[in-house]
């Protein structure tokens, strides 16, 4: 008895049919976080661009920004630094743990995420 038709059709046994449902399925549901992040990222791409006056990529940025912290162009205590790392990591939180309770009162607080 076939339960999944696309067995007879690809050449699967049940079990890899099963396993082949759960990882597409698995793969879809994360595709909305995949587009948040992508969001998020060219946020931050926007405040380093704005902080720094350079263009690049959020990871060449963001390596500038340590730079120019590190050689005392920008200071650490800078009200757009702060702001910067403020939004970031509440765009990570809101990715990697968006149901940690603190996540809402930082996003009350004035995050965005």
């Amino acid at each position: 008895m076939i339960t999944h038709p696309q067995v007879a059709w690809v050449g699967m046994d049940e079990e890899q049919a099963r396993r082949t449902a759960f990882d597409t399925a698995a793969s879809a549901s994360s595709w909305p976080e995949a587009e948040h992040g992508a969001r998020l990222e060219a946020e931050a791409t926007e405040r380093l661009v704005g902080l720094l006056g350079e263009t690049g990529d959020a990871e060449t940025l963001t390596a500038r920004l340590c730079e120019a912290l590190e050689a005392g162009r920008l200071a650490p205590l800078d009200t757009r630094v702060l702001a910067h790392l403020r939004e970031t990591a509440i765009a990570q939180i809101a990715i990697d743990q968006p149901q940690y309770g603190g996540l809402a009162a930082l996003l009350d607080a004035g995050g965005r995420a």
